[in-house]
């Protein structure tokens, strides 16, 4: 599936910012199942310096510094890509859990690619909560990818969807008290039943392609950003370092050409879409974030 992704952030403030300085996550990823055919990345007012780079998980980042003073910082990011259900070697998925821990197993091919997402991060605790929680689901011997998507199960049945429940910085313990959140705090939750058993998994930061109501119009702008899970899974061959199965909990279901992966980390820290430092003497903000995943409509 081909898309044209927009996602445009910005802040107004009610006095002049005489100096701002940003990175971005807003490029999308080039993986075996997604192409980049075209990125832009444009700011306004037009920096005075503006670069990219790749960081250590390989994800594309922009950084920028504006000196011009403003009151309306605009970054908008336009890509076109080509997006294909992922396809996954499944002789590895009936593993058991219990050997695909790369701290546990250090000699697993690609254990030292994936040790660090198995480790707690800033918003992903090991809380004795959630591995109880994990426990449900990872039962000695249970094949891994079985655990995993039961745990995804259980994850959606068990917690609301509710974008008053949480906050961007809610934690873990936040997460179990509210029993609901949004997409991020389904994916952290996720994040820590995996890693407080030894399991490495990533949070990835992207775009869903929503499909309006029979009858209905696309609605522009009523994409959002999205993150889901990745979960480490060895290779059983011993050859190559493993692969990552993507699983959704906020939908409960594996990732497919609907998905548009832009950047992935140990947590939403690592990957907000827009952070940055500001200098000004202004005493409120206002941040508004529009994007649309609009699919191609020659295809």
């Amino acid at each position: 599936m081909r898309y044209r992704v927009s996602h445009t952030t910005t802040y107004s403030y009610d006095e002049d910012v005489t100096n701002s300085f940003g990175i971005a996550h807003v490029t999308p990823r080039e993986l075996p199942h997604q192409r980049v055919e075209t990125t832009d990345v444009d700011i306004t007012p037009a920096p005075a310096d503006q670069s990219s780079d790749v960081d250590f998980y390989g994800n594309t980042v922009t950084y920028f510094q504006v000196l011009e003073p403003h009151q309306r910082l605009e970054i908008a990011a336009v890509s076109e890509v080509e997006v294909s259900t992922p396809v996954y070697d499944e002789a590895s998925f009936d593993q058991p859990w219990e050997r695909a821990r790369p701290l546990v197993d250090p000699g697993l091919p690609g254990a030292w690619r994936a040790a660090d997402l198995a480790v707690a991060s800033p918003l992903v605790e090991h809380t004795r909560e959630a591995y109880d929680f994990g426990a449900v689901s990872l039962t000695e011997q249970r094949p891994l990818v079985e655990a995993a998507e039961d745990l995804m199960h259980r994850i959606h049945a068990g917690f609301d969807y509710d974008d008053t429940a949480t906050t961007v910085t809610s934690t873990i313990p936040e997460i179990f008290e509210a029993q609901g959140g949004v997409c991020q705090d389904f994916a952290h939750l996720m994040l820590a039943c995996f890693r407080a058993h030894g399991l490495a998994a990533r949070y990835v930061s992207g775009y869903l392609a929503t499909t309006p109501p029979p009858g209905k119009p696309r609605l522009v702008g009523a994409d959002a950003s999205h993150a889901w899970v990745e979960v480490w899974v060895p290779s059983q061959s011993g050859a190559g370092t493993g692969q990552w199965l993507a699983l959704d909990p906020t939908n409960d279901t594996r990732a497919d050409d609907r998905y548009v992966s832009v950047a992935w980390g140990r947590d939403y820290a690592d990957v907000p879409p827009v952070k940055g430092v500001i200098y000004t003497e202004a005493t409120t903000s206002t941040l508004t974030v529009s994007v649309d995943v609009a699919p191609d409509q020659q295809e």
